[in-house]
């Protein structure tokens, strides 16, 4: 498996419109049995695609997700992403990592938005779809 294939791999669990469609089931075929995932911010750690799964099943409410890019080279791959929980919305920075054309591991960031401070304001222009 190549970098194309991995990089066909994320993009397939994304919508053509970059909003991601959720799927326990399409996530699950494309990652590896010994998937690791990290949230360094709560400190958790899932341990197989099996617990992966069965967490994602148990999720109360789903958020929407809107993909900004996709980076990345062979088997490192960065997706950036705007994650809406019924109106809490974070910046969601997903390092993702292939073996063998399947997901072997993901650190997940999640950033709150803050307002811009006003003595910034000469040297910035606002982002397009910027959530803030």
């Amino acid at each position: 498996m190549g970098e194309r294939e991995n990089r066909r791999i994320l993009e397939r669990l994304f919508g053509g419109d970059g909003i991601m469609a959720l799927s326990a089931e399409d996530e699950y075929e494309v990652r590896a049995e010994d998937y690791v995932m990290d949230m360094p911010q709560s400190g958790e750690r899932i341990v197989g695609r099996d617990a992966m799964r069965e967490m994602q099943e148990a999720y109360p409410a789903p958020p929407s997700i809107r993909i900004r890019r996709i980076v990345g080279d062979g088997d490192l791959f960065v997706m950036e992403a705007v994650s809406d929980y019924g109106g809490d919305i974070f910046h969601v920075s997903n390092i993702v990592e292939f073996r063998d054309g399947r997901i072997v591991r993901e650190t997940r960031y999640y950033a709150a938005p803050f307002p811009a401070p006003d003595w910034r304001a000469r040297w910035t222009t606002r982002m397009d779809g910027a959530d803030t």
